[in-house]
């Protein structure tokens, strides 16, 4: 074995004895790689644009390096991509962190949305805005909000929209797996700010963010400087970004709204609950996924009584959600 080799080995040891693990691994001996700064393994690295800290934090955290575009870097420039995109699809931020509601739709993953004809209109009048063109859904916990904002984009993959929407793609942002493993400062804005370089790169992108409270003060607890909403409000008064929000009146009033810089951005939508006869309808619009799933056939009897009994012993949740 070279030199070089041995001392790689050596300072591999070196670390795990110093963390108090008994077994150095493939991964330690990885990072004391680095150590060789002339050696040819770390000049291909550094020609990846590799770093020891992204070696570090992918084996630790697991939080892989996004570029600036939002997408991983790949590992050849001048190698092919895989066919069907599944290269490019694991490297991009939009297919990590967020939900192409478009393509759901049109494997038939979403239920039909029944009624919230007026609902889906305003949504569509405001998105067609040239100014202050993002949605907030405004409403109690089980009326179906993210439902509408699934069934706009079931509307746009069936043609049933406007011409200046009929090539939309709605993107549901997971901020769950944005904010998971953001141990280091700046993880967090680096991976929002590679999710909004991959939304620009869609044309017509629209971007769903369900509780859309929770984006303030989300990622600041990582050590970084700024949260979400500070992070997508140039994005939002410059145009470069339509988004769909949904909340409910409580955390509207307690949090978002005093956010005003933020809530002036939005054009606020109150989504009521449905009366008994709309939620009868909504049933009935969803009775065939629903005989399909579960191998039996509903009565019209049956979903009036679901509606009925929900109505009179389930006090503490709303239609249609209780009667579902």
């Amino acid at each position: 074995p070279t030199l070089g080799f041995q001392r790689v080995l050596q300072r591999a040891v070196y670390h795990v004895q110093s963390s108090g693990k008994k077994e150095v691994t493939g991964a330690n001996v990885l990072v004391a790689i680095f150590g060789e700064k002339d050696s040819h393994a770390v000049y291909f690295l550094n020609q990846q644009d590799i770093t020891r800290l992204d070696i570090v934090n992918y084996l630790s955290h697991g939080i892989a390096k996004l570029g600036e575009d939002g997408e991983q870097p790949s590992a050849s420039d001048g190698e092919p991509k895989s066919e069907g995109g599944e290269g490019e699809a694991k490297g991009d931020a939009l297919a990590e962190f967020a939900t192409n509601l478009n393509e759901q739709a049109r494997n038939g993953k979403i239920d039909p949305l029944v009624g919230r004809g007026d609902e889906i209109e305003r949504t569509i009048q405001v998105l067609c805005r040239r100014r202050k063109n993002n949605p907030l859904y405004v409403g109690e916990a089980g009326v179906g909000k993210t439902a509408i904002a699934e069934g706009l984009a079931k509307r746009i993959v069936d043609n049933d929209v406007p011409e200046v929407l009929a090539d939309a793609v709605i993107f549901s942002l997971d901020l769950g797996a944005l904010v998971a493993g953001t141990k280091y400062r700046g993880d967090f804005e680096k991976r929002l700010k590679g999710v909004l370089a991959a939304l620009k790169k869609v044309p017509n992108a629209v971007l769903f963010i369900d509780e859309i409270h929770t984006i303030i003060g989300a990622g600041s607890a990582s050590g970084g400087t700024m949260d979400a909403s500070n992070l997508i409000k140039p994005a939002l008064s410059s145009g470069e970004l339509r988004c769909i929000g949904s909340t409910t009146f409580q955390e509207y009033r307690g949090i978002f709204e005093k956010d005003r810089a933020l809530a002036r951005r939005f054009q606020k939508i109150d989504i009521v609950e449905p009366t008994v006869g709309e939620t009868f309808e909504i049933l009935q619009g969803l009775k065939p996924k629903y005989e399909a799933h579960h191998g039996v056939t509903y009565a019209d009897d049956a979903l009036q009584a679901a509606v009925d009994l929900s109505v009179k012993h389930i006090g503490d949740r709303l239609l249609p959600d209780k009667a579902i």
